[in-house]
Formats: C-alpha cells, structure tokens, sequence
C-alpha cells in the first residue's frame, strides 16, 4: 500500500496503478494511457521529483499524468473519443426468430425447443414492428442480428426482415449490418445466395477439432463438425466472389471444460478452415450451461491457463507471419482500447454496459429484454416490455434500463481504483448469474478474475517490441 499523504498532488496527474513483476509498477488514467515505471522512477513520480532529463518524463508528461505539464483540450479529446457510445443509442438489435434448435449443445443457453414444437417462432407481424422499432434509435450504425434457435427454421421471416430492413433503409440512410448466427445445419444454396447478395454476415460456432466440436455441439441429424466446416467452406468462396472479403464467414469459439486440454488445436483448426480470427469465450452460468456446471464448468484459473496457451499459440504464428490479419477477438477488443484514442463498443466491456442503452433483445414472442443474456437468466426480471404494446420510447425509459446502466458503471463499483477499469467492463446479467447480484463483486467474481488475468498477460506481452507491433496492428484493425 501506498501512503497517499506522501504523494504530491500538486505534481501528480490521477492515476491508477499495479505492480507487475517484482521491481516495475503499470499507471493507467481515465483516458485509457499508460505508463511502465520502475521502482526508482515510480517513487520519484509521487514525489514530484520526476526531472526531465529522466527517460521516464516524456512519457509522463505526454501521457497526462504530470499535472503542471497536462495537455488539456488533447486529455478532453481523448476522454470524448473513447466514450462516443454514450451518445449513440442502441446500435445492436438481436431478433430471436424461433427458439427451435436441432442441436443439442451441452452448454446451450437459450433453452432452445426441439425443432418440431409449435409456438416458438416470431410471425411477420411481430417481425414488421420489430424493424420499425430498430429504426427509430438515433444511433447512426444498426446492426441486426438473429439468433435463435437456429434462426434458418424460421427462414420465411428471417428473409422478411432482410427485404424490409433493406426497403426500410433507403429512406433512414442508416449504417445497416445485417448478421445472422446459424449452426449451418439447415443451410443450402439457395438460402445462402440470398444472404450473400443481400451482405448478410455469417458466423457459426466452431469449438475445435472434430471429436471436440461433436462433443460440444451434438446433432441429431448428423456430423456437426463436418457439416458446419463443409458450408463454412462454401460460404467463403460464395461471399469471396459476391462481396471480396469485406463480410467474410467467422466463427465463435466456447470453452467447455473438454475444451482447457485443445488449446492449440482449437487455433490450429481455425488456421486450418482459412477464418481471420477465432473469438475465444469462456462459459457463462446460464440456461444448460448453469444445470451442468460441475460436468462442464471450469474456475478462472483453469480458464486463463488455457486462453494464455492459445494467445501464445495466435501470437507466434502472427510473428511467423507478418502479413497476416490473423488475431484473437478478445485480445483484440482489450488491444484497441488500450493502444488507440477510440473504443470498439463491445458492450460487454464498456462503462456502461450495453444493457437497454446500447442493444436489445426482442424474442420470438415479442417481448423485448435489455439484450442476449437477459433472456436466458429464465425469468422476465430483465424483461422491459412488448414489442406489441410498447413503444420504443417506453422501452428505453424503463426502470430495469435504468438499474442495469447504474449497476454496469463503474463508478459505481468496487472497480473505481482498478488499474484496468479504462478497460474493463461488467455484465450485470453475469453479476447476477454468478453471485445473485447485479453489482460486481470485485475482486471476487469469475469474470472478473478472468479479464484481470487477461489484461496482466497482455500488459506482460505489451513490454515485448515485437509482439507489441502485432498488438498495434490487431488494435488497428478495430479503428472506425
């Protein structure tokens, strides 16, 4: 602990520190800048006495964190360029077309229905008031998304929101992307002609090698693994020819305990299918995956040792191949907002979070959540109207909104003084899956510990010149 009477505050900038390793302590301020000290120039930081001659000075001082030296309207800049997304409305809207599925997935977490039940997919109607909600945020980038389910069992609707958003927009002028999240099973030529013409973006899960992805992922109808790699094949060189590689298919990673012994067989196979980035996610105590945590679960330790055996992997071979875009999603997110002026608005890490003020959800039955994870906890407590009765105004003004952009700031949390906390980010909804409380339990929470471990790694990896020039140009790749 630091004795906060022997700073010199009349000398020091705010900031926020950690010590790395036995003898280097990392600063950080509110506009995302850091800083690596030694011992020596850390004591001399606090006591005012950094001179300019000292290496460390420039650093300091172009940084903001010598206060009679602070570049002002530039810190200002800085600070308004990383929380744009304040001002933006919500850009992101997922659409739960059908909660039918003909998968299996041990840690589903949308309690899907088998693909045969009745009254489990959104009707046009529903789907034409949903696309006129979407349109009437002020956020001049929309992305609709749809996810299920498999959203291709609902194909009739999914095609009508495509072709009415289209029609919509030509009038709105809006930034439109149109996503959709598929298992592939239900995939063919014609459906993804369709989405190609129309620059619709593909992503499908793709958890590893064969035995592993079967494993995870299980399908009634066949061989998951060789189905979703065989059209995942097919949609590349389909949008490779309509669209060159501006919508290239992706595809997600998720970590189940089978998966902590794949590490780099799981980047390897990525490598292999030809994707630009794997995004590496770590379960979340929702739905199934809540139901089989002691089967399928795993600590954040386990958790980190895994993602670090993979970055490492990601790493070496971006060193081996410089002219490769190839990266790790979640890396790239932390990357861009420590090593660039903007912020990528990922919701989930941001201050606030994305809930009500950044996405919604709206489910085949019409009622509308404050985004993903919300509809999965298994009860409407986040739950901030219907689509039928309410209107977009009135969703966004409700007092569940409210509670979860207080709880996700945080300034309001045990995160104020975290070296990390310009970013990091907290998901209220994961809060309340992990402890039964939408506030953080800093220092404590699994998601918590996880983004620390990770944001340590990559700060270690940042001190390292050429690994950092693959970061610089993972965090480039983000820029608007």
């Amino acid at each position: 602990m630091i004795n906060s009477e022997k700073i010199n505050w009349n000398k020091v900038g705010f900031f926020r520190f950690k010590k790395i390793g036995r003898d280097k302590y990392l600063l950080s301020n509110d506009v995302g800048e850091y800083a690596f000290l030694s011992r020596v120039d850390f004591d001399n930081f606090l006591k005012g006495e950094t001179k300019s001659s000292d290496p460390a000075y420039t650093i300091l001082q172009e940084r903001g964190f010598i206060r009679d030296r602070v570049n002002l309207p530039n810190l200002i800049s800085k600070y308004q360029k990383k929380n744009l997304f304040l001002w933006q409305g919500p850009s992101l809207h997922i659409i739960v077309v059908t909660l039918c599925c003909d998968h299996k997935c041990i840690y589903c977490q949308s309690a899907s229905r088998e693909k045969s039940e009745k009254g489990f997919d959104l009707d046009v109607s529903a789907a034409k008031k949903i696309v006129d909600t979407i349109f009437r945020s002020p956020a001049k980038k929309l992305a609709i998304e749809f996810q299920g389910g498999e959203p291709l069992l609902n194909w009739p609707v999914v095609k009508f929101i495509i072709g009415y958003a289209l029609e919509k927009n030509k009038t709105e002028n809006k930034d439109l992307e149109l996503r959709l999240v598929s298992n592939f099973s239900l995939m063919d030529k014609e459906k993804l002609d369709f989405l190609a013409d129309n620059c619709v973006t593909l992503c499908t899960s793709l958890d590893g090698p064969e035995r592993l992805h079967n494993k995870n992922r299980v399908w009634l109808g066949g061989n998951s693994y060789r189905h979703t790699v065989e059209w995942l094949r097919k949609a590349q060189k389909v949008y490779e020819k309509k669209t060159g590689n501006k919508f290239r298919p992706g595809a997600i990673v998720t970590v189940s305990r089978d998966s902590l012994r794949y590490a780099r067989e799981i980047v390897d196979e990525y490598l292999k299918q030809n994707v630009n980035s794997l995004f590496i996610r770590p379960l979340t105590p929702l739905g199934m995956a809540a139901k089989l945590w002691e089967k399928i679960g795993y600590g954040p330790q386990e958790y980190l040792r895994f993602y670090k055996t993979a970055l490492n992997h990601v790493i070496s071979y971006a060193l081996k191949h410089p002219n490769s875009f190839f990266h790790e999603n979640t890396a790239k997110i932390f990357l861009a907002k420590i090593l660039t002026v903007y912020d990528p608005n990922y919701l989930e890490l941001r201050s606030p979070c994305g809930a009500g003020i950044g996405q919604l959800l709206y489910n085949y039955d019409g009622k509308v959540y404050t985004c993903d994870e919300a509809r999965m906890v298994g009860e409407d407590i986040f739950c901030v109207g219907d689509i039928q009765k309410d209107s977009y105004m009135r969703l966004l003004s409700h007092p569940t909104v409210r509670v979860l952009t207080m709880a996700s700031c945080l300034e309001n949390t045990g995160c104020e003084y975290c070296v990390y906390k310009p970013y990091c980010g907290v998901c209220p909804i994961h809060n309340w899956a992990d402890s039964g409380n939408i506030f953080p339990q800093a220092f404590s929470n699994s998601r918590c510990l996880i983004y620390q471990g990770i944001l340590d790694f990559l700060f270690e990896k940042l001190q390292n010149k050429k690994i950092r020039d693959v970061f610089q140009r993972w965090a480039d790749y983000t820029l608007p």
